[in-house]
């Protein structure tokens, strides 16, 4: 029975349920995410990232935390080997993330090897633990020399301890290992320690929020796949408990929230149901979004949804970057004040990308509103995958939109969330192409991928084709059992067809389109109505039936809102979802070269350059006034061929 509750649980394939009414007038109906073994993907674009994902970068992420101590610190911890630890406190968190990708990768390639390896680590792990279920090496190896910031006793200083950080994870990664591996011995360890956690905290016992979110989403996965309501409970006391003895701060005016004040860091100035601002810390903030969505979903109470979804208009309109990248202060890793978006200093760490597709999946879901799936495609495209490099084995932590030329990958860092965190994701991508609602189905991502899908007319095959992001065509296959069926098909409107890249009026395109979206079924143009930016095409099915969609990639010219002083007089050039930027190993230095937004901008796809990349080539000047042709490269793939000048933003002529 668990295994089943867990299956549904991890893929996020729940069925389109009316959730538990809980003081809502309103029933939200949730759109569902297929099974991980419902959808196969078969993508130019993505299938070469997620297998070097599995052959290169999980059995390298696994090397580094060998050789770092990371994975020996369980082993000491268990009594396995003798040493002292090394290494942060939250180092125990990186084992965790990687086991998760790896078994997230193994559901999808079989590999004995990668099992056994797996379950010696989950071996060591279980060792670690303390015979009341606490899992935290640096206290375990030595409780009087611990690792800095761990605190003196369990729990006690949480803020900034991790200790429920490094829990959440590891929920997260024996869920996953149950699931590739239908083995308990995982969960059984996860399970015990949230005993003690819910032991320990809750109204009454320990009224303390974790520092780091995360654990929230942890325990949800975990009432997901158990039914048992107390880790329910014990996420929402979670998220409750935040803002009750932190302190709630403005700046002398009254009407500025103190940035660096370590409960707004910390997202902890005020209740997370009163929250209506995206402050503090940006990888914790994005997570706790997130469980805040969860939450609704499981309890039907929207008021944290709405609040969700008011701190994300807050993002949207003035705290967001081109590429998708939240967090633009290097100090405190955070959200800067409106408009504060800088270019060279931007920090947009790579961890936060991923949670901002996390989120935004989770406000879709909730919605059908594909305002939320625009950012999220756009974070992936540009955001998420710059932080891992060509080869695999080189990252960003920081992700600028702007470099001097001193900016380079890292093979590793000592804090080195972010390749772990895009290790883990990477296998997860096919649950964010599709989702099914009590009409039908939606094509949320145009990636080559097949599933198999139950609808209300039945069971169909739905097949896409496509060589996006390079190309607008994708053909749509739909081969339902049984010929007649009934059922809509909802295909996404991108918000890069109109007039701006997405919504919130923060960006917006000085490029006119030449071309419109196209539709077409079997020849001949479909019918189709507008709903949450989705064209929906309601009709019974035949198999065979083919829906050809044409999306106009052509390269367009944008500019930011005036209050953004970085990007004041400059322009950004995109195609699709794609960002481009300039970098000196194709132009020499470009930081300060001046482009005409009127000038025509030529695409080329360049098979044998970076993997296979789509190229812009148009006129600049150069600051002598001389006119020269340069070439522009997509952001993700920046910083692959050594050191050099970078520009997202250049500077415009008009």
């Amino acid at each position: 029975m668990l295994k089943k509750k867990y299956l549904i649980f991890i893929s996020l394939a729940f069925c389109a349920i009316s959730c538990r009414t809980v003081q809502e007038e309103e029933i939200i109906r949730w759109l569902a995410t297929p099974a991980p073994g419902e959808v196969l993907i078969r993508d130019s674009f993505w299938s070469p990232k997620i297998e070097l994902n599995r052959v290169k970068t999980i059995p390298y992420v696994f090397m580094q935390c060998e050789q770092t101590g990371r994975i020996d610190n369980f082993a000491i911890a268990g009594g396995l080997k003798k040493g002292s630890h090394t290494g942060a406190r939250y180092n125990d968190s990186d084992v965790f993330k990687i086991i998760e990708g790896a078994c997230y990768s193994l559901m999808e390639t079989p590999d004995p090897a990668l099992r056994s390896y797996l379950d010696s680590l989950v071996t060591i792990i279980a060792a670690a633990q303390e015979d009341d279920g606490y899992l935290y090496t640096t206290r375990t190896i030595d409780p009087v020399n611990m690792a800095p910031g761990a605190g003196s006793e369990r729990w006690i200083d949480e803020r900034v301890s991790h200790e429920l950080y490094n829990a959440g994870h590891m929920y997260e990664a024996a869920i996953a290992h149950h699931l590739a591996t239908g083995s308990y011995a995982f969960i059984n360890v996860a399970l015990r320690n949230a005993d003690l956690v819910y032991n320990e905290f809750g109204w009454g016992k320990k009224e303390i929020a974790p520092g780091h979110q995360e654990i929230e989403i942890g325990l949800i996965k975990l009432y997901r796949l158990t039914g048992e309501s107390k880790w329910l409970e014990l996420a929402q006391f979670f998220l409750d408990v935040r803002g009750r003895t932190g302190e709630y701060v403005h700046h002398p005016e009254g009407s500025r929230f103190e940035l660096y004040n370590d409960s707004v860091y910390l997202q902890m100035h005020e209740p997370v149901l009163e929250q209506s601002e995206a402050v503090g810390h940006a990888v914790r903030g994005a997570y706790m979004y997130t469980a805040m969505a969860d939450i609704s979903e499981e309890t039907g109470y929207n008021r944290y949804l709405e609040a969700s979804d008011r701190i994300w208009e807050d993002v949207t309109r003035g705290k967001i970057y081109i590429t998708g990248g939240i967090g633009s202060k290097e100090h405190g890793e955070a959200f800067g004040e409106p408009f504060e978006l800088p270019n060279m200093t931007a920090y947009t760490e790579t961890c936060a990308s991923v949670a901002n597709v996390f989120w935004n999946h989770r406000l879709y879901r909730a919605t059908g509103d594909t305002k939320y799936l625009d950012v999220m495609e756009r974070t992936l495209y540009n955001g998420l995958i710059s932080g891992i490099g060509s080869d695999g084995c080189h990252f960003f932590y920081p992700n600028p939109l702007e470099s001097d030329g001193t900016f380079e990958r890292a093979g590793w860092f000592d804090c080195s969330c972010c390749p772990v965190n895009v290790a883990r994701f990477m296998p997860t991508l096919k649950q964010y192409v599709w989702s099914l609602s009590d009409e039908g189905v939606n094509v949320n991502l145009f990636i080559s991928s097949q599933a198999r899908l139950t609808t209300i007319g039945g069971e169909v095959v739905i097949k896409q084709e496509t060589e996006y992001p390079w190309s607008g065509a994708v053909k749509i296959s739909v081969d339902p059992d049984t010929d007649g069926s009934l059922f809509s098909l909802g295909i996404r409107i991108p918000s890069w067809t109109g007039k701006a890249p997405f919504e919130g009026g923060l960006y917006k395109y000085i490029t006119r389109p030449d071309k419109r979206m196209r539709i077409v079924i079997n020849g001949k143009r479909a019918r189709v109505r507008k709903s949450s930016g989705f064209a929906v095409i309601e009709r019974n099915w035949n198999r065979g039936d083919v829906v050809e969609v044409s999306l106009p990639m052509e390269p367009r010219f944008i500019i930011a809102r005036d209050e953004v002083e970085a990007d004041r007089g400059r322009v950004a050039v995109g195609v699709g979802p794609i960002v481009y930027c300039l970098e000196e190993a194709d132009n020499g230095p470009v930081r300060d070269l001046t482009v005409d937004h009127n000038t025509k901008v030529e695409f080329t796809f360049e098979p044998d350059l970076l993997g296979g990349i789509g190229t812009l080539t148009f006129k600049a000047k150069a600051p002598s006034g001389e006119e020269k042709k340069v070439k522009a490269v997509p952001y993700y793939s920046w910083a692959n061929r050594g050191r050099g000048e970078m520009a997202v933003w250049i500077k415009s002529e008009k």
